[in-house]
């Protein structure tokens, strides 16, 4: 059964935590259905500057500016921010906090558990499993989330959330966040320790 509002309806990185080991799934017309278990997450907040959404927020007045794409990270928890970077690379995020509080859970890498076959077609590049789906957007292309998913509810079909299997505290590490140059002193990186699925990056503490 799908994750339901209520439970991205909490503060970021407690959904940023309880994310790992929940599974990633994707239905596709096509009658394929691809599964992933989440191995790594990071968490971003409307005080944060490496926020999309930061200076849409005044911290001093609380009022949020309903201005471009970014405003959407402020919106009904559950859904889909999926955006580009580097123009090649889609990010697939899901919203957290209340409706009108921004903050969103990026999922940076999963395990797959179902749809290998489907995932490789996608990911051509991929010459081991292992590179199908460590990192945001290996993990994308591979489950085929695109700019199309902006804005879908992701409590429900055809992609959602589902309980998985919980991973245990002393399995699951933390450190800063990967490729950032603000906002790098927070540690608000999660992923299963020793899962060869957990990207490769260096957190952007460490590169100061």
């Amino acid at each position: 059964m799908p994750l339901s509002a209520d439970f991205f309806n909490r503060p970021t990185l407690q959904v940023a935590r309880d994310l790992i080991g929940r599974d990633l799934v994707r239905e596709h017309p096509s009658g394929e259905t691809l599964v992933g278990r989440i191995v790594e997450t990071e968490g971003y907040t409307q005080n944060d500057p490496a926020f999309h959404g930061w200076n849409l927020y005044d911290e001093d007045t609380g009022e949020v500016r309903r201005e471009g794409r970014a405003a959407d990270l402020f919106g009904p928890p559950g859904t889909a921010y999926v955006y580009l970077i580097y123009g090649a690379h889609w990010l697939l995020n899901v919203v957290t906090e209340p409706d009108g509080t921004g903050g969103a859970v990026l999922v940076r890498a999963v395990e797959p558990l179902r749809g290998r076959d489907a995932m490789r077609k996608r990911r051509p590049a991929a010459k081991k499993d292992i590179d199908l789906t460590n990192g945001p957007g290996k993990l994308t292309e591979a489950f085929g989330i695109d700019g199309e998913s902006h804005r879908t509810d992701l409590t429900a079909p055809p992609i959602y959330f589902t309980d998985g299997e919980p991973v245990a505290g002393d399995r699951v590490s933390t450190s800063s966040r990967i490729g950032l140059t603000k906002g790098v002193e927070r540690e608000w990186r999660w992923f299963v320790d020793g899962n060869r699925f957990v990207s490769q990056a260096t957190p952007s503490a460490h590169k100061q």
